[in-house]
């Protein structure tokens, strides 16, 4: 398909979208547990990356990243929406669930500090190279390693026995 009239931007970012949109929607739709906020994620990436293509040089890990970064704000806001629901609604006394009942490998990888989620959810989850995510985050590769190492740490005794 050709796309007259098109500028080499426009044709770069279409080329990206027909290679990685449904993957990327995908990825995104699973960290939020939504199909169409995980679509609206995606899309906003594009439509992000139509306005930086000029200075990307790896389209597929600047989408994983960009998409992450509108992942990690979603969660940020879905927290603090959620605090302030229990300041106003939660009864003082009432039970509260039994956290490990209910946890999950994404509440786990939720549950990191945002300078190893990111390192976690680029290189576990989007599949990037630990070069390409140290590239992406501006970090050594060395770092983005102790990152991950970091997070193993944290995540082992919480995920143990889930599987």
């Amino acid at each position: 398909m050709t796309l007259r009239g098109a500028s080499a931007a426009e044709v770069a970012v279409h080329d990206a979208y027909r290679a990685h949109y449904g993957m990327l929607a995908g990825w995104a739709a699973r960290l939020v547990d939504d199909p169409d906020l995980g679509h609206d994620l995606a899309t906003e990436a594009f439509v992000r990356l139509l306005h930086h293509i000029d200075s990307v040089s790896e389209p597929r890990a600047w989408l994983y990243t960009t998409t992450g970064n509108l992942v990690r704000d979603h969660w940020r806001k879905r927290g603090r929406e959620a605090e302030a629901y229990e300041k106003i609604h939660h009864a003082p006394g009432a039970p509260q669930p039994d956290g490990a009942c209910v946890l999950t490998v994404r509440d786990a990888v939720l549950s990191l500090p945002d300078r190893l989620r990111m390192v976690v959810l680029l290189h576990y989850f989007a599949d990037l190279p630990v070069a390409v995510v140290a590239q992406q985050l501006g970090k050594s590769t060395g770092a983005v390693k102790r990152d991950l190492y970091d997070a193993r740490g944290r995540l082992a005794p919480l995920l143990d026995g889930v599987r």
